[in-house]
């Protein structure tokens, strides 16, 4: 397959849309549209951005800007930091599980499904974060990719958070003329409106009946939404002086990733049948064992999950944030700062995993 040719369809369908409903007019300059459809840092796993955006950065004149270059090496560091110590380390392990199904413990393969939901949005996050941040060192702003979607409460609110870009083009050129379509229908109508739109979602990953099924699984965990009118509101979370949530919350939080991470047995097998496998061991008896390994493999896991809780508390108290560091230099003195960048550059050069292909380059 062409490199990015799902990243670039979408620039390129955006692109005549826009033209056509009289947003933008159409760009004269071949390099400039050139450079849009293919801006190499984000060819190959987005983020998609709009020509709406991205053409008028490039038809401006740009001059150099010190703080959004330091801005940008910073969070390409973050985005560093997630792939090759989580993501990459991690791999190893599921990519081994994956391969032995028959052989693993319902309770062994559950702990994985864990583990390749952090494994999938560190690699997929880090990637847009280092994307993002190649591009404000050539100073261009490139659309946000994600918003913490770890800490969402419902799917709903997961997918406004996940994979931003896609998620809004599928919503501004799917979803809303399909809803417009079938108002007549009332809620049904938006339920309708949502599968196919998800059902999109699944078959732009491949052309794979494991991906429309993945995609039929998230757009049916909308319906309990839609019928109980909650679907579109947006509700901010209220934390305590701890920064802790509410009991509540916490659990919609908990019930939220759980969903996510069953969906992404599916998305993660190769077809149906090693789906059902992976869920077949699950729902078994030794789901109640404990997970066996042996003494290194156990040293490293240990080490990975002490990356991920550090990870996710960082994320967490910079969900309100462009990316968890990025009020770095204004919240800290220059030695504190610049400690925090030795600890993830250490971080990096020692605990970086072996070599492993972004996850999306697939797509």
């Amino acid at each position: 397959m062409p490199l990015g040719i799902s990243f670039f369809t979408f620039k390129l369908i955006s692109y005549i849309i826009e033209v056509h409903r009289g947003q933008i007019e159409p760009t004269k300059d071949f390099v400039i549209f050139a450079t849009y459809v293919a801006f190499f840092p984000t060819i190959l796993s987005g983020p998609i951005d709009r020509p709406n955006n991205f053409i008028p950065q490039l038809v401006g004149k740009r001059t150099f800007n010190y703080n959004l270059v330091v801005d940008g090496c910073r969070q390409i560091l973050w985005g560093l930091f997630q792939k090759v110590v989580i993501a990459d380390n991690l791999a190893v392990y599921i990519n081994g599980v994956w391969g032995d199904i028959p052989n693993q413990s319902g309770s062994m393969l559950l702990f994985m499904a864990i583990l390749y939901s952090y494994q999938i949005y560190t690699d997929f996050s880090g990637y847009s974060h280092m994307a993002i941040g190649v591009g404000k060192i050539l100073g261009f702003q490139i659309t946000k990719n994600f918003n913490y979607p770890y800490f969402s409460r419902n799917i709903a609110e997961f997918w406004r958070n996940w994979h931003i870009s896609l998620t809004s083009w599928l919503t501004d050129y799917v979803f809303m003329p399909l809803n417009f379509k079938f108002r007549s229908f009332g809620n049904w109508g938006i339920i309708l409106a949502i599968i196919i739109n998800f059902m999109l979602v699944g078959l732009w990953h491949g052309a794979n009946w494991i991906f429309v099924i993945y995609g039929l699984y998230h757009g049916l965990l909308f319906i309990p939404l839609i019928l109980t009118g909650t679907i579109f509101k947006k509700k901010k979370l209220i934390v305590n002086k701890y920064g802790i949530p509410s009991l509540k919350d916490f659990f919609k939080i908990n019930v939220t990733f759980l969903l996510w991470t069953l969906s992404l047995i599916i998305f993660r097998a190769d077809n149906i049948n090693q789906s059902w496998s992976y869920f077949s061991k699950i729902f078994s008896s030794s789901l109640f064992t404990i997970p066996k390994f042996n003494h290194h493999d156990l040293g490293v896991i240990i080490t990975i999950i002490f990356f991920i809780i550090i990870f996710m508390l960082i994320e967490w108290f910079g969900r309100e944030k462009e990316y968890a560091i990025s009020q770095l230099e204004k919240t800290s003195n220059k030695y504190s700062r610049w400690a925090i960048y030795i600890i993830i550059i250490i971080s990096i050069m020692i605990f970086a995993g072996g070599k492993q292909d972004f996850i999306y380059f697939q797509f």
